[in-house]
């Protein structure tokens, strides 16, 4: 199975129609052995991906973009939006295979408007002929299934993204333990088994009594009946987690408010008041031990001019008494001098030349 061409018309990013060949032939003798697709983050690389799934299975196609979407919500999702509601979105997917030794081709064709009231789109297959095969039309899943199994589809469509998140996940996703599964028909068991316990149920309808057959009634309207009531769990539970997630929402806006408007001060009010009586405390003290300072000598500080000026006299008084008392000696010896010189041989002219020399000296000196 080999794609030749993909053409998306208002599909998703793509406006208008986009024809983008994929060929590998580039003529009988030469061919591209890889073709490589690249564009920046969210430029539709993936979309090609999921276009050409699309185009294959059609509702069963796991795009990555659906999720838990109903294939109708899915299809509008795809129209886009920037072109009249009322225009076309349109898928074709061109592609080779050999069937009966002789290669054919097939292009697969989905439409469908923007709120389809049936839901769905309008598939068409053009063959060879340029004829629209209805009959192939009605068992396209069987026929496409036949040719690349939708459970095996993961192995060959994904992008390099996926690729790099592949090989860098210790264990594989389900997605690719399902297509495993399905490429070694290991699921083919699992069918089975329901197939068989299917088949096990309706021989016991069928050979079985009027009791058993009364007993396995009730239980299988048991088991519908539980099967109902754990789907209207889960659809509570549902329920139950949007209304939780509102309410978290709320709880976390209202005390974001509390908080912009000052809650949190006024809820911790009790530890704050507790600091203001160890701060009230704290400078208690303080003012106690200044007023301790001011009872003794730190009023004193206020004049420090004042004690300067009162040192400096103290000390210049304090000299002045030392050179009065000095002064004094001095002139009680110089008295006791000339008493003594009066007495002694020596002329009244000579004494009063020590006299006068001694007062010279004196006022010299002071």
């Amino acid at each position: 199975m080999i794609f030749l061409e993909l053409v998306l018309q208002n599909f998703g990013p793509y406006s208008g129609k986009q024809v983008i060949n994929l060929n590998p032939k580039i003529d009988e003798e030469n061919s591209h052995p890889i073709i490589l697709l690249g564009g920046m983050n969210g430029g539709g690389k993936t979309t090609l991906m999921d276009a050409i799934r699309l185009a294959l299975y059609g509702p069963r196609a796991q795009c990555s973009t659906r999720g838990n979407l109903s294939y109708s919500d899915f299809l509008n999702q795809c129209v886009n939006n920037k072109i009249d509601p009322v225009a076309d979105t349109r898928i074709e997917l061109l592609f080779e295979h050999i069937e009966n030794d002789k290669p054919i081709k097939y292009r697969v064709v989905r439409s469908w408007v923007k709120n389809p009231k049936d839901g769905k789109d309008t598939l068409g297959i053009l063959g060879d002929s340029d004829t629209w095969p209805d009959a192939l039309v009605n068992i396209w899943d069987e026929y496409i299934e036949n040719l690349l199994p939708l459970g095996i589809s993961n192995l060959f469509l994904f992008d390099g993204e996926q690729v790099k998140e592949l090989a860098e996940q210790e264990t594989p996703p389900p997605v690719v333990v399902d297509a495993i599964r399905g490429l070694l028909g290991l699921e083919l068991a699992d069918r089975l088994a329901v197939d068989l316990d299917i088949l096990v149920n309706r021989k016991l309808k069928e050979v079985g009594n009027s009791k058993v057959l009364a007993n396995l009634e009730e239980i299988e309207t048991r088991l519908t009946q539980q099967q109902e009531d754990y789907q209207t769990t889960e659809e509570k539970v549902e329920i139950l987690k949007n209304q939780v997630e509102e309410l978290e929402q709320k709880q976390q806006e209202a005390l974001d408010k509390f908080i912009s408007e000052g809650g949190k001060i006024a809820a911790e009010r009790n530890q704050l008041e507790l600091q203001q009586d160890t701060k009230t405390a704290e400078i208690e003290q303080v003012r106690q031990s200044m007023c301790e300072l001011a009872a003794d000598v730190l009023p004193l500080a206020l004049i420090p001019s004042l004690l300067t000026q009162a040192q400096a006299q103290g000390e210049k008084e304090f000299r002045h008494q030392q050179i009065q008392i000095s002064k004094d000696l001095l002139i009680e010896r110089d008295q006791r001098l000339l008493t003594w010189l009066n007495q002694v041989e020596i002329s009244p002219i000579q004494v009063e030349k020590i006299q006068s020399f001694l007062i010279q000296d004196v006022d010299s000196l002071y």
